[in-house]
């Protein structure tokens, strides 16, 4: 009697046991995946923050990188500007020497003094016998290009007299002369150019030192 009743007791036992030890298991794994779930998660979630700091701060590199750049570009832009400009200051301020210079020397009693202070009889112990090319503007003797003067043609249209003059002297017209005039000892191979390029040379070369100073704020 015992024992019948005994056997259903046990393998109810059994049963329950078994059921009890499946449950637990199934807790455990879900424990263990609910676990690895929350672990995967904040990993994700963390390497997502990382991800989403390293974007930030590319981003602010990338933006410092072009405000930096940015700047460098327009500092450069603004000193080419500004020597561009410069440049141009000075350019314009030669051309305006230039001009003053052309005008002043175009003078015909200017050239008629400089002519009888180099080639006259008051040069003559520097001078002496020697043969003189005077190349003036082709427009104080005669204005066109193919025009022919004789010497005492061309010595008029200065005012000037041979008795002015020395002996061994000529006039020649040169078109790369505006003003001024440039004397030649033909013999000596040597030249005295006191013609509007060089004359105007000389002032831009003494001035434009101080011009660009002041430009330049230092004085």
């Amino acid at each position: 009697m015992d024992e019948t009743t005994n056997a259903p007791s046990g393998v109810q036992d059994l049963i329950d046991r078994i059921r009890d030890q499946g449950v637990q298991a199934a807790q455990e794994q879900a424990d263990q995946l609910l676990s690895d779930a929350k672990r995967e998660a904040a990993e994700i979630v963390a390497r997502a923050k990382e991800d989403a700091d390293a974007q930030r701060a590319q981003a602010r590199a990338d933006i410092d990188g072009w405000q930096a750049a940015s700047l460098d570009a327009l500092r450069l832009a603004s000193r080419d500007t500004v020597l561009e400009l410069k440049v141009g200051v000075m350019n314009r301020f030669e051309e305006f020497v230039k001009r003053l210079v052309i005008s002043a020397t175009q003078d015909k009693e200017l050239v008629r003094a400089i002519v009888l202070v180099l080639a006259g009889h008051a040069a003559e112990e520097f001078i002496q016998n020697k043969e003189i090319e005077i190349r003036v503007s082709r427009r104080l003797l005669g204005g066109e290009p193919d025009a022919e003067l004789s010497e005492e043609g061309k010595r008029a249209i200065l005012g000037l007299s041979s008795d002015m003059l020395r002996e061994g002297l000529q006039l020649f017209p040169d078109d790369d002369i505006e003003g001024g005039a440039r004397v030649q000892l033909v013999d000596d191979r040597l030249e005295i150019d006191l013609s509007d390029r060089a004359i105007a040379r000389m002032i831009s070369q003494r001035m434009l030192p101080r011009f660009k100073a002041i430009l330049e704020g230092a004085e």
